[in-house]
């Protein structure tokens, strides 16, 4: 029994230090931002050449965009699930687990298959000069084709032409909705974002385009034309077509996204009846363990935690959020570097409690930047150098009728969580 109980320790250990390794000494973008995004796909496909191009042995449904992929991607892979196939889910970043990022039927990867991964590839991975998103993307194909999955749901995780992901040639490509973010990477108008985005457009592969404007209808339909690529183009609808657990407008909007992807994805054959259309839309967190969309933490008083952290998002969510029955409202915000913090701030109402704080993380907005921008401007703000202690704080202060928001950054709400 002792020898199990120490093995069981060494194993935990090793899985926790080899997590902390990848942190430590591949360069990644949560961490340090635009330092660790590089251009060009030749290291990703060198990654791909050393692993047997494990990318070819699945089929796959690549999801780009500025908001809503994450969500879409999801969806998609419920349905996918309720459907009888074996699905692989490749999403970024994570809120809780770094095992969240890849998934199989809804099942984290496993702690062991990540361990030995890096064990056999760490000496590679150092001299090749990989990045974080560039190993975990190679890690998440690795395990898709362990596991033998039927098709793969793969998530963009910046722009779309340079990004990682963009050495699959999948089934079909969707580009959700595009906004301003990501500007130094991308571009600093909508226009050359969405062309950012549109390079997960692929040679005769179609693609479905999320609601979108005249400008940017235009990037993708040339591109589509470039590649003669069959395209797809989604109403702006704000109504749900089918119950689910995901809600706020911007949800309809992304589930008006899904159904034409489940449109074209029936005419290559995938068989996907209206029922399991309805059962993978009602249990799409059940099914995939989606977490930090409009997520209901407590009812007395009711806490609210949401991952926008954009322009176009903190503004569905402020909206949102007026439509919520309160008495006050507590917010619990804080913010990471390359954001016009004052821009996002400027969409809340000025009248309520505000807990300015830090997440735990290198590009944090500091409290002190905050100071700056906030200070004098708001009746009723208090500053806090953890989130746990702003967020301690709200709950302190609110009444049973009153309604806590946690925001402002992934990173905030992953500390909450």
């Amino acid at each position: 029994m002792c020898n199990f109980f120490y093995g069981i320790i060494y194993f935990f250990m090793n899985y926790f230090e080899t997590i902390q390794w990848l942190f430590d000494h591949l360069p990644m973008y949560q961490q340090q931002g635009t330092g660790a995004y590089r251009p060009g796909l030749d290291c990703m496909e060198a990654l791909c050449i050393h692993l047997g191009q494990p990318q070819h042995t699945f089929r796959s449904i690549h999801v780009g965009g500025t908001n809503g992929k994450g969500s879409t991607a999801h969806m998609l892979a419920s349905i996918l699930q309720e459907a009888g196939y074996r699905v692989g889910l490749f999403t970024s970043p994570h809120l809780k687990d770094f095992r969240e990022r890849i998934r199989c039927d809804g099942s984290p990867i496993e702690e062991s298959f990540i361990v030995t991964f890096v064990a056999q590839h760490k000496n590679f991975l150092e001299q090749g000069g990989f990045s974080f998103f560039e190993m975990n993307t190679g890690l998440a194909f690795d395990y898709f084709k362990e596991k033998r999955v039927d098709i793969a749901v793969v998530e963009v995780g910046m722009g779309g032409r340079w990004d990682s992901t963009n050495v699959i040639l999948p089934m079909v490509s969707v580009i959700t909705h595009i906004g301003w973010d990501h500007m130094k990477s991308l571009g600093d108008t909508l226009v050359n974002i969405a062309r950012e985005k549109a390079g997960i457009i692929k040679a005769g592969i179609p693609v479905v385009i999320g609601p979108s404007i005249a400008d940017t209808q235009s990037v993708f339909l040339g591109t589509a034309r470039e590649k003669k690529a069959s395209i797809y183009f989604v109403e702006g609808k704000k109504e749900f077509s089918y119950e689910m657990p995901l809600q706020g407008d911007c949800q309809a909007l992304n589930q008006g996204t899904v159904l034409k992807t489940v449109e074209v994805l029936r005419s290559l054959n995938m068989h996907i009846s209206e029922e399991v259309l309805m059962t993978g839309f009602r249990n799409v967190l059940a099914n995939t363990h989606l977490l930090g969309r409009w997520q209901c933490l407590q009812e007395i008083p009711k806490i609210i935690c949401d991952t926008a952290h954009n322009q176009d998002s903190i503004r569905w969510v402020v909206r949102q959020l007026s439509h919520e029955s309160y008495e006050n409202l507590h917010l619990v915000l804080g913010f990471v570097q390359g954001r016009d913090v004052s821009q996002l701030l400027s969409y809340f109402p000025i009248e309520a409690f505000y807990y300015f704080c830090q997440p735990g993380l290198p590009r944090r907005f500091s409290i002190e930047m905050l100071k700056e921008i906030t200070e004098g401007v708001y009746d009723k703000s208090a500053y806090f150098l953890t989130v746990s202690q702003a967020f301690s704080a709200a709950k302190k202060q609110a009444g049973n009728k009153d309604l806590i928001f946690v925001g402002g950054s992934t990173f905030v709400v992953a500390e909450v969580l």
